[in-house]
Parts: C-alpha cells; structure tokens; sequence
C-alpha cells in the first residue's frame, strides 16, 4: 500500500518535507549535531563537501573524510526534533519517494551524536569524554510507538520507585545503543556512563533562576541511584530519542558526549569549544579506522 500525500510529505522539487533533502544527498553513516552552527565545525574537516542544504534549524552537509561518505545534519535540540529527523532520514532511505512504498531491501543507517552535556557526578572532569552506553528517556517519544521489547522495563521501574516519580510525569524509557558502535568509541578516552535525556534545559535538569522546583532532590536521587554496578552520570536532551527510534527503525546509534558542565560542583568549561573540536575530530578518527 502506498503511503499517503498527508504522512509521506514532500516537496515540490521531490525533496522531504522538513529536511528539504533528497534520497541520493545523504550517506549511510550520519553525524547529528544540534547546533547548525556546528554542522561546519564538522565539515572542516572534510576532503570535499558535495551537499550543503539548510531549512529551518535542518542545516545537512555531505561530504567525505578520508574517502568516507559522510553526512552532518543539525537536530536542533530536544526529541520531538529527533522524532522528525530520524524518521525522515529513514524515509529517505528506505522509501521509494516515486511510488510511496517501503522498499524491499532495507539500508541500515549508522548515527553518531556529537553534542554537549553536563555530568551529575562530582568525580567525572570538566572536558572529559563521554559515550551513553546506555540512555533514559525522562521525555514521552517512545511511548507513541508500540515496540517496547527494545526497552529495559526493569531498569525504569526500579528508577522510578528510587526517584518516587511523580505520576504525573512521563514514564522513563530506557534503551541501549547499537553493541558495534558502543566497541568503536570504547577506549581510555571515552568514559562509559548513562546518560537522562530531559524534556528541557532549565527546570527538567534541576536548574532553578526565578522558578521553584516540583521536586528539587531530583539531581540528587539520580546522583544516588545505582543499578547493577552503574551510575547515571550526565543529562542533556537528545540520546534517549535517538536510540529508541535507532532500534525501532533498524538501525544503529551511538552517542558522544562532551562533558562541559559539572553540576555538582556548579562548573562550567573554560574553552567548550576546544573539547567539542577535540570529540569532533576523535570520531571521525575513529570512523574510518
């Protein structure tokens, strides 16, 4: 069965809706930054660049690094931004955009996310790095798709009795990221950690300016809590979304994690850009290996 004008949305010049991108202009393997001012900080590195589109806060670059096909798209940031990128970059894999059906042989997709993050844990360094070797969801995505063997129920309940989760509160989702990639950024330089994917910067990650908390203990009891030897130890707003619509989808996901605030120490990097640039170019080392 065809898929319908109004869910498979397309452009006039045959490109998907909110990507503005065609099927021929992205790779298999695709760098996500939410910045789009940091799509360039990427592409820099680049041999050649042979697509260079923006819509809105979707800036897409691809190009090759080391004579590997590469493409850096934008997220903007939060998971209802991860819910139309993924999805529509599985689309342009994975439909035939001319007859509007799903295609018979699947392409498998690889996402790395670059991004930035604050660590809960005193010990863990400002400017260190850090790969998710697991994610939780404090966000509702995962919930409006039916797949939930992909999803690790007894780690979110014995969070939520932990945290005495509100019920009016989203229940957290936990999910784990693709086993090949998590071994291809595991090394001396990557800190193992998992990583609460909030629904917003200020409040949700327990920061208070001029309005009170429902539950100030939250960064605290996430601190404490411990799960068969693992801690959680960074927040930041995009993982979670990222793995489950990866494996739901069929495809493989890993996320980087620049650690430029330490929340229990109230400190923030003195040069966050120098350890972006740093994990910018550690992964792309590491992707052509």
């Amino acid at each position: 069965m065809s898929i319908a004008n109004s869910e498979l949305i397309l452009n006039t010049d045959g490109s998907i809706y909110h990507l503005k991108l065609r099927p021929e202009d992205i790779a298999t393997t695709i760098i996500t930054v939410g910045d789009p001012d940091r799509v360039a900080d990427v592409t820099k590195h680049f041999d050649e660049i042979t697509v260079d589109v923006q819509r809105r806060e979707f800036k897409t670059q691809t190009g090759s690094y080391r004579g590997k096909r590469i493409t850096v798209i934008s997220s903007g940031i939060g998971t209802d931004n991860i819910d139309i990128v993924l999805n529509e970059l599985d689309a342009l894999a994975n439909i035939d955009f001319a007859t509007r059906r799903v295609k018979q042989e699947f392409t498998q997709l690889s996402f790395i996310r670059i991004g930035t993050s604050g660590t809960i844990q005193a010990e863990i360094p400002l400017d260190s790095l850090l790969v998710s070797e697991r994610a939780v969801g404090f966000d509702n995505l995962l919930h409006f798709y039916s797949n939930t063997s992909i999803l690790d129920e007894d780690y979110s309940n014995t969070l939520m009795q932990h945290l005495q989760w509100s019920s009016k509160k989203s229940h957290p989702y936990v999910v784990m990221p693709d086993k090949n990639l998590l071994a291809t950024f595991t090394s001396e330089e990557f800190i193992k950690g998992t990583t609460v994917t909030n629904v917003g910067f200020y409040g949700p990650q327990g920061r208070k300016l001029r309005l009170e908390l429902a539950d100030a203990r939250l960064n605290d009891l996430l601190q404490s809590f411990e799960y068969m030897g693992s801690r959680i130890t960074n927040l930041e707003m995009e993982t979670a979304g990222i793995y489950g619509l990866s494996k739901l989808l069929g495809h493989r996901a890993i996320s980087l994690n620049a650690i430029i605030a330490n929340r229990p120490l109230g400190t923030f990097s003195k040069n966050p850009k120098q350890t972006i640039d740093q994990l910018i170019k550690k992964t792309l080392d590491l992707l052509v290996l």
